[in-house]
Order: C-alpha cells, then structure tokens, then sequence
C-alpha cells in the first residue's frame, strides 16, 4: 500500500491500475504463472449481464494490467487468465499486447470464442480487436488491414445478444475511418437478408461515415440525392448571440417533384475556432418522407454553452442543411 500511494492521487485511471499491477509485481512471487494463479484466487463470482455493477468491476483492471505488462512470455496461462478475468471485468486492455506480439495465435483463440457461452468472452473478441478502442493504443497493424477483423465480427454479427452486436457496430464504425470503401461493401453484404437486428448494426456502423456525410454510406441506408426537394424561409434568430446563449435554427423543405423523397436532415455549422479559421460541427435532426408537392417545417435550438468538447469564440458562424449529405446554405449568425 505505501508503495503504491505514492504519486497515486495525481494519476490517471489507467495509470493507476498499471501503478498497482508494477507493484504486485514486486510483491508477488517471480515465478508468473505462480503469481497469476494467487492473483486468480482473489477473483469473485463472474458479472450477471443483467446487472447493474457500476465501478466495481474495476476491481480487476491491475489484474488484467498485471497480464499485459508480464504475461507476454506466458501465453498459455496469460490466455486462460485473460479469459476468466474478462467474465468479470474486460480484457479488452489486456488483450491487445497479444494480437501485436502473437497475432495469429491470438486471433486463433479468439476465433475459438466467438462461440462461447458466456457473453462477456464473445463481446472481448469484437471489443479486444477493435483498431481505435477509446482509452488504447491504436492497432496499426489492423488499421492497415482489416481482414482478420472481419473474419471475426462475420461470425459475432448474429449474436443474440445486443451487448455483443453494439461492438460489432462500433468496431465495423472504427473501421470505416480508416477504409470508407470497406465499410460499405460489408454494410452492404449484411443488409442482404438482414434480421432487424442485424440492420441495426448496419445502422449503428454507418453513423460516423454518415455524419461525415459519405454519399456510399448514404446510399446504402436508402437516402439518394436530394435535388428535387427545396428549401425556403430559413431562418436563424438571433442574428447575434453570445457564448452561454442559443441560436434557433427553423426552415421548411419543398418536395417540388412528383415522387416521394426519402431525406435525412442534419445541419452544420461552421464554429469560429480561435485561430480564426472555422471547425465545421454536424447535429442530426430528422429522417422523413415528404410526398410530392408537400412542406415540412422543421427547426432546431443550438446552445452555445461552453463544453468540455466545444469552445466558442467571436464571429461568423456560417449554417448549412444537409439534404441527404448535399448542403443548402441556410444562413449565418455572429457570436459576440
């Protein structure tokens, strides 16, 4: 306990399951797979998904930081730890030096559990091989190609379980950041004979490719070219804000053709960054179908409350609408 406490308060989260699991290290015996079984018997019963445990499951992130700082030498015994530990924590962390140093033997086992019966083992095999895991370092060697990724969530994207089937979608998500191109050839295979589930994850996937208004990501969700629908009387109040304010955008859309449009609605903004050059910022807004000759009134309240993730700054904010991933310009307002 001394010897962890010191320093302890300033780290970070991450930092301080490594500073236990460094400490562990000097406490425990030299030999690892006897430390790793001591570490094992300290375990308790395997998380119930249907429970709510809070923080409490990073009881065991030294555990897993403890395998992936010293286990590399032990495959073996670090896989059946990580395998257990994952059933009440996650070994999403853990198992990443192991796909860089024993890829294949790696991707072999966990291949092996995109089968398994316990939930928490299926969803490490989709969450542990994701190439831009938040709170990781990136798997370069994954963004430069994707295929033993795939393989992987091919036999995950039906799983019964949506806690499974969101990793999916936020792993095939990674993957589009890197290889747009792939994103939508798989998008595309899945929604063939799609279960409603499965079109979820088709969804889910696209979000980011969609917000960055990619017209493939588009045209596999269903949403053509907008050119036959309109925009008149926008408008956006006030035309001068200040930051801790909010801006009102409103403006009503035009079917002017003779078919039904299918559109999505979405507006940017163009923030004033503090070099004096413009961030461009996309919110949704609706997806709707407008018959022919109809109207639709729509309209948005933008806060401009400074955020941990946004910061506003004085001047021209310029707004665009998004007609199935083609911009209008709707108009501007000045930040003062």
């Amino acid at each position: 306990m001394r010897e962890v406490l010191q320093g302890y308060e300033a780290l970070g989260l991450m930092a301080r399951g490594a500073k236990i699991a460094a400490a562990l290290r000097d406490y425990l015996p030299a030999d690892y797979e006897e430390a790793v079984s001591i570490l094992l018997q300290s375990i308790g019963p395997k998380l119930d998904k249907n429970e709510e445990y809070g923080p409490f499951p990073f009881f065991y992130l030294p555990h897993t930081s403890f395998v992936a700082a010293y286990g590399l030498e032990n495959f073996e015994t670090s896989m059946r730890a990580q395998y257990k530990l994952t059933q009440r924590f996650t070994a999403e962390f853990s198992i990443r030096p192991f796909l860089i140093h024993h890829k294949d033997a790696t991707l072999e086992r966990l291949q092996q559990w995109t089968g398994d019966s316990n939930v928490h083992v299926r969803r490490l095999v989709s969450e542990g091989t994701r190439p831009r895991l938040p709170w990781a370092s990136r798997l370069r060697e994954f963004q430069r190609d994707p295929r033993p990724c795939l393989a992987l969530l091919e036999r995950l994207k039906d799983d019964p379980e949506l806690y499974v089937r969101r990793s999916v979608a936020n792993h095939l998500n990674d993957i589009g950041k890197d290889h747009p191109n792939v994103l939508v050839e798989t998008a595309s295979q899945w929604l063939v004979g799609a279960s409603p589930e499965r079109a979820w994850i088709v969804r889910h996937a696209l979000r980011s490719a969609v917000k960055r208004c990619e017209p493939m990501a588009l045209r596999v969700l269903g949403y053509g070219k907008g050119t036959r629908l309109r925009l008149e009387n926008g408008l956006v109040t006030p035309a001068r804000a200040s930051v801790g304010g909010f801006v009102e955008l409103s403006f009503e859309l035009i079917n002017a053709g003779v078919r039904i449009e299918r559109v999505l609605v979405d507006f940017r903004i163009h923030f004033m960054k503090a070099n004096g050059k413009a961030s461009p910022k996309v919110f949704k807004l609706r997806a709707l179908e407008i018959q022919p000759g109809g109207r639709v009134w729509l309209g948005k309240r933008v806060s401009l409350a400074a955020m941990t993730t946004r910061k506003h700054y004085p001047g021209i904010q310029r707004i665009e609408v998004l007609l199935n991933g083609e911009a209008q310009s709707l108009g501007s307002f000045e930040i003062v």
